[in-house]
């Protein structure tokens, strides 16, 4: 029996790494694919555990091989998600916890169309501010930036399966979690789709 894709995508700021750690703590079982960037790396990533970052080049050279399932420029930087893993994982029965941009789900849901797609919704746009402002990590262009691609990333969740909004981590965690396990315990059968 195959495995199963579960796409999880937010808006810069709203919590999605957290998520994606705290998740990954209480399922070890689940499979994580960690995508590849041309960016640095920030201050406490580590290659291969948040990204494999490599050069542009190589990026380039893994796209002529058709390696990307999917990828995208966000920001500048190229991020990719390679084929090979995916495939690999869940002809190995598999569930897999793919986090990407929505550009890049919506190319995942034309390949996997049985895929479970959860968007992680900030409570606001002041919300979501103030924590890119508390990252520290922009820019006040950059910031600017982040905020109008949130607002527009924001509008593409109804074409998700899930919508969790990210007001209390601890809440969050948990709904992920449920969604995840009622998902998992599902009937191949029985529809990927789920709503919280």
């Amino acid at each position: 029996m195959k495995g199963h894709l579960f796409v999880m995508s937010a808006p810069s700021g709203a919590g999605k790494t957290t998520l994606c750690t705290s998740i990954l703590k209480l399922m070890p079982d689940l499979e994580y694919s960690v995508s590849c960037t041309t960016r640095s790396p920030r201050q406490g990533e580590q290659d291969g555990v948040h990204y494999h970052f490599i050069s542009r080049e190589v990026f380039y050279d893994r796209m002529e091989q058709n390696d990307w399932v999917e990828w995208a420029e966000v920001y500048g930087n190229l991020y990719g998600t390679s084929a090979v893993f995916l495939k690999n994982a869940l002809d190995a029965g598999k569930d897999v916890l793919l986090d990407i941009d929505v550009q890049g789900a919506k190319r995942i849901r034309a390949r996997y169309p049985d895929a479970t797609l959860i968007f992680i919704m900030p409570p606001s746009l002041e919300i979501l501010r103030k924590r890119l402002v508390q990252r520290g990590c922009d820019s006040a262009d950059s910031m600017a930036n982040r905020l109008e691609a949130a607002q527009r990333e924001m509008n593409k969740a109804v074409s998700y399966d899930v919508v969790i909004v990210n007001r209390d981590l601890n809440v969050a965690i948990s709904g992920l979690n449920n969604t995840i396990k009622e998902i998992r315990n599902k009937s191949p059968e029985k529809s990927a789709g789920s709503a919280l």
